[in-house]
């Protein structure tokens, strides 16, 4: 597929998505969407962590493309939800660990993108939020739910009830954000945090990511009991039986993902 607004950039085993329509905030219109939902579909076997971030000074996406959402009648905006819906989840899905590079304004569609990487990193001038109620509407790309799910339930209330955004610092001391850099840093920081992941065991990331993210929706015992099935699998890799040997004679590990 060719991609329009968006720009695919791979450096070894990670792989940089920068929405790209930097005119309009990086709104989130139906074309965006669908090259985002296929990108996050193509083959990409040796990726091993990938960052998603914004075109231009402003924004990382601003939101959903309010000019296109306006002549929209129900049964298209519930398309336009099951779209957005999709591409979150498949990057909750996918075995590379996702990053979002949060580079200004992520409102609306934005924090539900970058809601859905598993490490979410801010710049000094960012803003976060679910503003949907001053347009008449609510999240409609899953922020009612994961929202409260990383905050917790009072403040998502409250950020989705007043519409008003977070400043990067708050985002942070709230644990809507891993962290906070100054704007030109902030890339090349988390390209750094993203190679350093990259560098781990793929299959040990992945089958971490994977048990996370399943044990946050079961009662603790459940939960554990995962964690234990996943760990114990492991053992049958190649890359666990390298990364024990290459400790023991204190070399770094060459992992294959196998």
């Amino acid at each position: 597929m060719e991609y329009a607004n968006l720009i695919v950039e791979t450096e070894g085993a990670l792989l940089t998505l920068t929405l790209n329509r930097p005119k309009a905030l990086n709104a989130l219109d139906a074309r965006t969407l669908e090259e985002l939902d296929a990108a996050l579909s193509a083959p990409m076997p040796e990726t091993r962590a990938i960052i998603l971030t914004g075109a231009g000074e402003k924004a990382f996406v601003a939101g959903a493309d309010i000019s296109q959402m306006r002549g929209m009648t129900p049964s298209q905006a519930r398309a336009y939800s099951e779209t957005g819906h999709r591409v979150v989840a498949k990057l909750e899905a996918l075995p590379a660990v996702t990053v979002a590079a949060v580079n200004g304004f992520a409102l609306g569609g934005g924090l539900e993108l970058a809601m859905g990487c598993d490490l979410l990193y801010a710049s000094e001038n960012a803003k976060l939020g679910q503003p949907e109620v001053n347009l008449g509407l609510m999240p409609g790309f899953g922020g009612t739910q994961r929202l409260q799910r990383l905050v917790g339930p009072m403040l998502a209330r409250e950020m989705i009830f007043t519409g008003d955004p977070l400043d990067a610092a708050t985002a942070k001391a709230r644990g809507l954000v891993c962290d906070v850099f100054p704007r030109a840093e902030l890339l090349p920081k988390v390209k750094e945090i993203a190679r350093r992941i990259a560098s781990r065991g793929p299959l040990a990331v992945a089958a971490a990511k994977r048990t996370i993210r399943r044990g946050a929706d079961l009662g603790l015992d459940a939960a554990n009991a995962l964690e234990q099935a996943s760990f114990a699998l492991l053992f049958d890799t190649a890359d666990t039986r390298e990364g024990l040997a290459a400790f023991l004679e204190k070399r770094p590990a060459a992992f294959k993902g196998a």
